[in-house]
């Protein structure tokens, strides 16, 4: 088992920043590549960036790409996601998964932390 637990989320204005953070325990953190989800209301769970357990490959989805840095710490069993020029569509759920590949969607994703609200006011 992996409990994950997020941290950060909050409420900023467009074309600002937030980090997100998530705190993992139980297996080893290391074995596991990681990634960040978002749901927004009435849409879709999509997976928006994910990193590989010894972060030699990352993904991003389109809507985010050269606005958003996922990152990793091992030795503090932490995962990162850090979002710059935010958009008032960002709004969402943001909640971040572990799985043992990298993975771009949701479903194959193993374990989930309970998620933070990010809202951006336009």
């Amino acid at each position: 088992q992996v409990q994950l637990v997020e941290s950060g989320g909050g409420t900023v204005p467009a074309g600002g920043s937030l980090r997100l953070s998530c705190a993992a325990s139980g297996r080893i953190f290391s074995w596991y590549s990681m990634g960040w989800c978002r749901q927004a209301p009435g849409k879709e769970l999509e997976c928006v960036a994910g990193m590989r357990a010894d972060g030699s490959r990352t993904y991003y989805t389109d809507s985010v790409k050269g606005r958003f840095t996922i990152s990793r710490d091992n030795a503090k069993n932490t995962v990162y996601l850090q979002m710059n020029s935010l958009k008032p569509e960002d709004t969402a759920v943001y909640s971040c998964a572990a799985s043992r590949s990298i993975a771009t969607m949701p479903q194959a994703y193993d374990y989930w932390g309970q998620g933070t609200q990010v809202t951006v006011s336009s």
